[in-house]
């Protein structure tokens, strides 16, 4: 099992997000620590990070292997994300 971190950009984020969409990403979030590599995650080019897709937010994190930590980077709605 893997111990999940949020890192304090994206905690602030996702403090701003509204329900349902906050509970759900949060879930999201909170499995991370049991499958890190959930079915339709993607590898993102150009650095050691992932993404998953919850409704219209990305939730991008990184995954130590070694130490078992899913270190969450950021997160939020589709259109911005990336930028």
């Amino acid at each position: 099992m893997y111990k999940v971190r949020i890192e304090r950009k994206a905690q602030k984020r996702l403090d701003k997000i509204h329900s349902p969409y906050y509970s759900k990403i949060r879930t999201a979030i909170l499995d991370l620590g049991n499958n890190p590599r959930p079915k339709g995650c993607k590898k993102l080019k150009g650095r050691k990070a992932y993404r998953i897709r919850v409704a219209d937010y990305r939730i991008i994190y990184e995954i130590i292997d070694d130490v078992l930590l899913v270190d969450v980077i950021d997160l939020g709605h589709r259109k911005d994300i990336y930028q």
